[in-house]
């Protein structure tokens, strides 16, 4: 085998969507030339005057939308259908099914002959990830709320295409630590000589915590739970 190739059961993917309720995308990323080489087929179907790859892309999502719009996927249970001749598997949905989380959906776009069930266990394990990150609240508020921390698990989950992990407890680890080097940076930069409060910012004040400071400290908290239970 050439030292060059790719592992034959190397996972990917086409796509990566995160969807409201609405099917509106709130993050995401296409991989390759997919919906770069379907123009074709978006315009076969009934989409007119399209130009653009963005309105090639929204096209395809609309498609999408309507086909998984009134179906809920549980968490550890993903949901597969067909759009435009593509597997798209996803978790999420409405809450009704599961008596929590929110109306988000992660959707996995495979490539022809990918896996269904290796579709499935891709999602699962990304949706369990962003549900730790978010506080369980998979809501399109949470997750506008929390952009940035979107697309590094996806950047963290996939890189062009390939799988990188899917382990939902290292992704979001990776992402927090991804985030708090991010934020060590800037309260150095901002607060340089500023004494620290344990487990706050530089120069914060536990009476003076915004909701994004406070979430970021339960998330420390989770983390160091996490990692006093990896090490009994």
């Amino acid at each position: 085998m050439a030292t060059g190739a790719l592992p034959p059961l190397l996972p990917k993917v086409d796509a990566i969507l995160v969807l409201d309720g609405d099917g509106n995308r709130l993050a995401g990323k296409y991989y390759g030339t997919f919906m770069k080489q379907e123009k074709s087929s978006v315009e076969d179907s009934g989409a007119s005057k399209i130009q653009s790859v963005e309105e090639v892309r929204s096209a395809f999502e609309r498609a999408l939308h309507n086909k998984i719009g009134g179906i809920a996927a549980r968490p550890n249970a993903a949901e597969v259908v067909t759009v435009m001749g593509r597997t798209a598997v996803f978790c999420g949905g409405t809450s009704a099914m599961n008596g929590g989380g929110g109306d988000v959906r992660i959707v996995h776009i495979g490539p022809p002959g990918e896996s269904e069930l290796v579709l499935a266990h891709l999602v699962e394990g990304m949706y369990d990830a962003l549900s730790h990150l978010m506080g369980g609240q998979t809501d399109r508020t949470m997750v506008l709320d929390n952009l940035e921390l979107v697309f590094l698990l996806i950047d963290e989950h996939c890189d062009g295409g390939i799988i990188l992990e899917t382990d939902a407890g290292k992704l979001a680890g990776a992402v927090l630590l991804r985030e708090d080097d991010d934020m060590g940076e800037e309260a150095g930069m901002e607060h340089t000589g500023v004494a620290a409060t344990p487990g706050l910012p530089p120069g914060v004040n536990p009476g003076d915590m915004t909701v994004g400071q406070a979430l970021r400290q339960v998330r420390e908290q989770f983390m160091q739970g996490l990692s006093a239970r990896d090490g009994m």
